[in-house]
């Protein structure tokens, strides 16, 4: 394993963050900020607590989550993208570095940022409502293995795009959606019995769940369904990224 190349593509993208400070860290975070105050204000006024816990506080884990999904997806695919987009990839892939090393580097770089971002959010959060954490180990194993797999789908969608309308179609107009859909601000079990059977094929939901669980200890879904659906998707892209790198596809055209 080459370790120098892994920190040179890793640390490479993470400087591309600092040069870009305002976009990468500070506007999630005015985002989220404002979320605490409409939702928190308009609904929270209206909805006292959900499941025994106060509305800003249940929606907190949605949050970050919605952040989460957003970050790692468009880090993942930005970053090699523009090698792409720039020609520069041909370089790398010349380089004597191993496709599972340039995988490392990118994937890690972009699931970096999010739990970065992820963690300032949950920060963020604590001075709006009064955030606990029942379960902190499985919290940070939803949290660690949601940014792996959502960076990896990223780097998926990073080769499979052909041009920037692509490469934002999936994490502006169908994450968001799924992770509004998906219980961020609600408890399915508000919904009618059609509406929570048609909530269970939203792959989102069971993040959700299983991340809230390990903060309040209730959840949707059972924690331990989330944690597999995790894997299985983790599983999903890196079969998926090992075709690519095989097939060379959109890579060595």
């Amino acid at each position: 394993m080459n370790f120098e190349a892994i920190k040179s593509i890793y640390l490479f993208e993470m400087a591309r963050t600092r040069r870009t400070l305002l976009q990468s860290v500070v506007s999630p975070v005015i985002s989220t900020s404002l979320y605490f105050i409409v939702f928190g204000t308009a609904i929270g006024s209206r909805i006292q607590e959900v499941e025994g816990v106060s509305y800003g506080a249940f929606i907190t884990p949605g949050l970050i989550m919605l952040t989460l999904l957003t970050q790692c997806i468009s880090n993942g695919a930005f970053g090699i993208y523009f090698p792409k987009f720039t020609g520069t990839i041909y370089e790398i892939l010349s380089a004597p570095v191993a496709m599972t090393e340039i995988l490392a580097g990118y994937v890690g770089a972009a699931a970096t940022k999010g739990l970065l971002i992820g963690t300032i959010i949950l920060i963020t959060a604590s001075f709006f409502v009064d955030v606990s954490i029942a379960h902190p180990f499985m919290m940070l194993l939803f949290f660690v293995l949601t940014a792996i797999s959502f960076s990896l789908f990223g780097f998926i969608i990073g080769i499979w795009a052909g041009n920037f309308e692509q490469l934002n179609l999936i994490p502006m107009l169908v994450v968001p959606p799924l992770t509004f859909l998906g219980g961020s601000f609600y408890s399915i079990s508000m919904l009618p019995p059609f509406w929570q059977t048609v909530s269970h094929f939203n792959p989102v939901l069971y993040l959700i769940s299983g991340f809230r669980w390990s903060f309040y200890e209730i959840s949707d879904v059972n924690p331990l369904l989330s944690l597999g659906m995790i894997f299985v998707f983790l599983a999903a892209c890196l079969g998926v990224i090992g075709w690519m790198f095989k097939t060379g596809y959109k890579l060595r055209n």
